[in-house]
């Protein structure tokens, strides 16, 4: 178990990681300075991946955007929306293979309902993110 630690992190940034969907990149925290910095998956320094293990309890790694935990946000949604036609053409949507960039280019039509779906799914990676921050034994002063 870690030391319990207050950091002062830039809250936009590991936000930025946490939706991050770019496989190309890996996202860290900085468990000592509360920085939040990516490198590319492929960096062939082998002097940065060497530090980066020696030192994991100083250095974490960021997970990945979690695509089905998102298609189960977004299916919930649609579940609960009471405009039936806009449920519908959302439910064709969301069948599709490239369902997200459906899903966003219907709600433009629809701001009130964008909107909502906006805040559920910030509200959704927010709580992923002081999960894992949680997990991991830190503590940031002011809580998002």
């Amino acid at each position: 178990m870690h030391a319990l630690r207050n950091l002062e992190i830039v809250w936009e940034d590991l936000m930025e990681a946490f939706e991050n969907g770019d496989q190309d990149l890996v996202y860290f925290l900085d468990r000592e300075t509360g920085e939040v910095f990516s490198v590319p998956a492929e960096y062939e320094d082998e002097s940065f991946w060497e530090e980066v293990a020696s030192q994991e309890e100083r250095f974490l790694e960021i997970p990945p955007f979690d695509y089905g935990q998102e298609r189960q946000l977004v299916h919930a949604f649609i579940q609960r929306l009471t405009n039936e036609g806009l449920k519908s053409m959302l439910t064709r949507a969301f069948s599709g293979k490239q369902s997200h960039g459906r899903l966003h280019e219907i709600l433009a039509f629809y701001p009130e309902e964008q909107e909502r779906f906006q805040a559920i799914r910030e509200a959704f990676l927010t709580d992923r993110a002081a999960h894992w921050l949680e997990e991991h034994d830190i503590y940031p002063p002011e809580r998002f």
